[in-house]
């Protein structure tokens, strides 16, 4: 059964009930003769202040604390198996969150911007800044962390979650990336099923963005999206730096890689009262499983 949006808000907000162990779409339910689905979000959340920062509206939402409830209801409309944030709020929030949303949380919190990983699968174990040796000095000051989900057919999908340096310059970030890379190596070697996702700050045609296609990493967008794939900002998109990217067994199922410039995602610039939840707009992709 698919919660419909009012059974969402009845449940989320005026019955105050979690949505945990409801009966919300999962890979392992496909409809008969369907290909089940994995569909995953990557989103800089701003630490859920709400864009632009001077709305009347995202100061209100903010202190009634409703924002982990607008989070969640955006969301669940697009039936997501793993969400990440990046740039997070405070851990209550982003537990309320994963509670309305029925999924485990787990936080990335090596740099001064926490990392949240959220996921209806089976989380198997969850490592913060997982690097080869000492921890770099100077790099991973955003947020990386790995995680490893069951899938239904019991075989292992690692997700990497990362927040890279921001800045014109691009030494830093090929540092992180480098690290990232060597700390990947044995599970890009094995052909692992791997996803990467989150704010990356580059754009496609950086020297950062070919370090990741030359070690064998497909962008999702380039291969199935439309249009330029832009994910910031939320008002007139210039930038494209929100990634979902792929390798392994799990790429060979891509079906859908978009950016979400719509609903509560996207602001509206002509409305001087009304927000979006993030300055950046979230990156939905989605992977067949299989029948």
């Amino acid at each position: 059964m698919t919660l419909s949006r009012r059974q969402f808000v009845l449940s989320a907000g005026v019955a105050g009930l979690s949505l945990a162990g409801a009966a919300l779409p999962t890979p392992s339910r496909a409809a008969d003769g369907e290909s089940r689905q994995l569909r995953v979000i990557a989103y800089n959340v701003l630490r859920a202040r709400g864009w632009p920062k001077n709305s009347p509206l995202a100061r209100r939402a903010v202190e009634r604390k409703q924002m982990a409830r607008r989070f969640a209801l955006e969301l669940a409309l697009y039936d997501p198996d793993i969400v990440t944030f990046s740039e997070s709020p405070a851990p209550e929030l982003t537990r309320e969150v994963a509670r309305l949303l029925g999924m485990e949380h787990a936080r990335f919190e090596g740099g001064s911007f926490t990392g949240t990983f959220m996921s209806r699968l089976k989380v198997v174990e969850s490592r913060d800044t997982p690097v080869v040796g000492e921890r770099p000095e100077g790099l991973f000051t955003r947020h990386w962390g790995r995680a490893v989900v069951e899938l239904p057919d019991g075989s292992p999908l690692i997700v990497h979650s990362a927040h890279l340096h921001p800045g014109a310059a691009p030494a830093v970030r090929l540092r992180e990336i480098d690290a990232m890379l060597a700390s990947m190596q044995g599970d890009l070697d094995a052909g692992r099923s791997m996803i990467l996702m989150g704010d990356l700050n580059h754009g496609p045609d950086s020297e950062e963005y070919k370090r990741w296609i030359a070690a064998g990493w497909i962008d999702t967008f380039a291969k199935v999206g439309e249009g330029e794939g832009l994910t910031f900002k939320t008002d007139d998109p210039e930038y494209r730096i929100d990634y979902v990217m792929a390798t392994g067994p799990i790429a060979g199922g891509i079906r859908e890689s978009r950016p979400l410039f719509e609903g509560a995602f996207r602001h509206n610039a002509a409305d001087s009262r009304g927000f979006a939840l993030s300055d950046h707009l979230p990156q939905l992709a989605a992977f067949d499983l299989g029948k």
